[in-house]
């Protein structure tokens, strides 16, 4: 079986939650003997294909951006060319290009698509875009929600139940670097043997902001590990603040985020609109074991952590509501661990990677027997 992924970026390049699920779900269908290619934009000037893992990376040159959104003339062509050779075509929404690139080529392959995430910030250009992303929506042959929640909670989802199908994000915990014990104790030593966590890429949002209110005048330490276009306002906002308690470590290698995932407390995830359709950060957080702080928007986040079972769930924005729940993980490091426990459990029952690669290899074989 062949799959073709579409999406605006891909690893090694991006390091997003999305570009991520792609290459667990290309490395562990290319380990089930599929066939599979990734199709992606890049900003290099010197595009190129290669290797990555077990499956191969087509890269199509970016010509511009509108909000955020990459478009690129070369890759219709290189699509056109690659459909040829594919059983299904696997596209991972939201990307208004992908939709050009279904609607101007017609692929005879069968079609999937993933609802990563609503369209939330862009409200006027989401008006020009809708008649495109309806066409898209009823021409595909599946849709793919990523949690129960967001299926209940989007509008969009909701108009297209009939062919949507529930398939949660998984990670596969072999994949990421063992932390040695040294390393762990650096990172102890350098910000001490207790301290909250934060991973991902400084958006929007992120929360970010509340974290550092709810941070102010405690001994809690926070470490945010990631850049990103906010990265600057926050650690002005920190020096401003005179919160020296909040340390900024920027982007880290997989071998040091997994030796702090280990070394720490608890994870704190304190995003607060629909664009944090789930939350890969935050899943990693529980396959470490790790209790988690995160907030009820409706989305997957409140899928992967279960208020009062595996960490805390507050309402989004309310500084004073996340700095008790930093407290409370603070002094009953106990129980913190239990939820921890938990956490652990509940990735191995509903969020391995083996399993959200079993059940796309059964939507795929479905389209085309």
């Amino acid at each position: 079986m062949r799959i073709l992924h579409v999406y605006k970026k891909a690893l090694p390049e991006s390091m997003g939650g999305v570009e991520q699920v792609v290459h667990q779900l290309a490395q562990g269908a290319a380990e089930r003997g599929m066939q599979v290619t990734v199709l992606a934009l890049t900003s290099s000037n010197t595009p190129s294909t290669r290797q990555y893992g077990n499956y191969v990376v087509h890269q199509a040159k970016g010509d511009f951006e509108i909000a955020s959104t990459g478009f690129s003339l070369s890759v219709i062509k290189q699509f056109a060319s690659l459909c040829q050779h594919a059983d299904v075509v696997h596209y991972h929404y939201p990307w208004p290009m992908m939709d050009l690139l279904h609607l101007l080529i017609r692929p005879k392959a069968r079609s999937v698509l993933t609802y990563h995430s609503d369209i939330v910030k862009q409200r006027y250009l989401l008006k020009l875009y809708s008649p495109l992303m309806r066409w898209m929506m009823r021409n595909v042959d599946r849709i793919i929600a990523t949690s129960p929640n967001y299926l209940e909670s989007s509008e969009t989802l909701q108009r297209y139940k009939e062919k949507v199908h529930l398939i949660p994000y998984g990670l596969d915990k072999e994949s990421y670097p063992k932390p040695s014990e040294d390393a762990v104790g650096q990172w102890q030593k350098l910000i001490g043997p207790k301290f909250f966590l934060f991973v991902g890429v400084l958006r929007y949002y992120k929360g970010l902001t509340t974290l550092i209110e709810a941070a102010k005048g405690t001994k809690y330490p926070i470490v945010i590990v990631g850049a990103g276009p906010l990265e600057q306002d926050l650690r002005d906002m920190v020096k401003a603040d005179s919160t020296p308690n909040v340390h900024f470590l920027g982007q880290l290698p997989d071998a040091d985020k997994t030796a702090l995932l280990n070394a720490c407390l608890a994870f704190v995830f304190p995003s607060n609109i629909r664009s944090e359709a789930f939350g890969i950060s935050l899943l990693e957080a529980a396959m470490f074991g790790k209790p988690m702080i995160s907030c009820e928007i409706g989305t997957g986040t409140t899928y992967i952590n279960i208020h009062g079972q595996t960490g805390i769930v507050i309402p989004p924005n309310d500084p004073m509501a996340l700095r008790r729940a930093l407290k409370s993980l603070w002094d009953d490091p106990i129980s913190a661990k239990e939820m921890g426990a938990k956490a652990a459990r509940r990735y191995a029952s509903h969020f391995s990677a083996d399993r959200m690669v079993s059940d796309y290899a059964e939507v795929y074989r479905s389209l085309i027997a």
